[in-house]
């Protein structure tokens, strides 16, 4: 029996200050297989989390900043292949919008991450470091055009951290 296929959920926290053309983007350099790149504070989704506590988490693993998830700003799929590593990966991200505290006093970055940087939107699409995947741009634009659906359309079942048990 071939095996299911299955997409690697993701979460992402778009972080923003200011307002109109002044608004600027919290975002991380970190280090992938390619090289250095430009992302989103974002990750994997644990067993046993919900998306909302998935985003705390990586937001405060990758900026040393707690989040508040304050909106969804949408669902997104995207496939990234490389062939060198024999990878073909498709991950469905949920990125959310938010607002951070100041940084933890302290606090070390995720392995990987070199340093977080706020960047305006003109500065993120001519960005000389490239980005970590199309997504990057495409949640801050998303922001930036006031996307917004409500956290509430989320739901996560008890049966996340108490699995339902069959038979």
């Amino acid at each position: 029996m071939q095996e299911r296929w299955r997409p690697s959920v993701t979460v992402a926290a778009v972080i923003a200050r200011g307002a109109g053309e002044a608004t600027e983007y919290l975002l991380v350099e970190e280090h992938t297989p390619e090289g250095l790149r430009l992302n989103n504070p974002a990750g994997h989704l644990e067993r046993g989390e919900s998306l909302e506590q998935a985003v705390v988490r990586e937001a405060l693993e990758e900026t040393g900043c707690d989040f508040v998830p304050e909106a969804v700003l949408g669902v997104y799929l995207a496939r990234f292949e490389r062939p060198a590593q024999g990878e073909d990966v498709t991950y469905l991200r949920v990125a959310f919008a938010g607002r951070v505290g100041a940084p933890r006093p302290g606090h070390r970055l995720d392995d990987g991450i070199v340093r977080t940087v706020w960047m305006d939107l003109h500065a993120l699409r001519h960005s000389a470091i490239p980005h970590r995947s199309p997504l990057v741009l495409r949640c801050v634009e998303d922001h930036a055009a006031g996307v917004r659906h409500p956290v509430s359309v989320l739901c996560s079942d008890a049966s996340v951290t108490q699995p339902w048990r069959l038979g």
